[in-house]
């Protein structure tokens, strides 16, 4: 199982994605499209050109878990353009339950993302 939590980032690309592409062809987007490491533990979101399905594109540690949505009806809020954008986990949480995640007031104190010391 996959769980989002506040500190992952989180990226969506824009634009449509052909959905016949697999695992690797989506690890070849991240690179492009994000122009980010899909090891590192980022979490991709991709949709197809009707807005009806997403995918969700995660390293583990140890392999990549990808996980598709396809709505019975409507269509996913979705941000326009062709690169990318950054997510909350609260705005993914939102998109996943098909509510427009861009319209909705998060809290200031949600909006920061924790940082880690190296060490003492």
């Amino acid at each position: 199982m996959i769980q989002i939590t506040a500190h992952m980032r989180i990226l969506v690309a824009t634009g449509a994605v052909d959905f016949r592409k697999g695992i690797d062809g989506l690890l070849m987007l991240c690179r492009k499209v994000f122009e980010a490491d899909p090891f590192s533990g980022t979490v991709f979101v991709f949709t197809n050109k009707s807005r009806q399905s997403l995918k969700i594109l995660v390293y583990d540690g140890q392999g990549f878990w990808l996980c598709h949505k396809r709505l019975s009806q409507g269509r996913f809020f979705w941000p326009e353009g062709n690169g990318h954008k950054r997510l909350l986990a609260q705005q993914l949480q939102m998109l996943l339950w098909n509510t427009n995640p861009f319209h909705v007031k998060v809290p200031e104190h949600w909006k920061q993302i924790p940082t880690f010391s190296a060490g003492p």
